[in-house]
């Protein structure tokens, strides 16, 4: 997509602290940290949010994820983390590029406050 963030920083249109890329995903630092450690997991392919996904995207899912978690141990998150995935104006999205934000190295309250 054109206009969407998260495609330019794939196609290095725009700078990021990249922290890991393979062929069909890049992770990359949040640039407003909400907690110590707050990286992103994307999808270099463009979908719009989890609502947009079905069957054949499970792999995908999955992959993310699993990059989630082996990042998560390397940044020393072992006392635990949060992944979220903001979906839809309601849910808080404001990129419509699916992605996962991992944040940890404090403690994650829910409610919070």
């Amino acid at each position: 997509m054109d206009n969407c963030l998260f495609c330019k920083i794939i196609k290095g249109e725009i700078p990021a602290n990249l922290i890991y890329e393979d062929d069909l995903a890049i992770a990359f630092e949040d640039i407003n940290p909400q907690a110590p450690v707050h990286f992103l997991v994307i999808p270099k392919e463009h979908i719009v949010s989890l609502d947009n996904v079905d069957e054949n995207k499970k792999l995908l899912l999955g992959h993310l994820l699993l990059i989630a978690s082996k990042l998560a141990k390397e940044k020393g998150l072992e006392e635990g983390y949060r992944v979220v995935n903001n979906c839809g104006i309601d849910g808080g999205q404001t990129v419509d590029h699916l992605h996962f934000h991992i944040l940890g190295k404090r403690k994650m309250l829910w409610p919070p406050g």
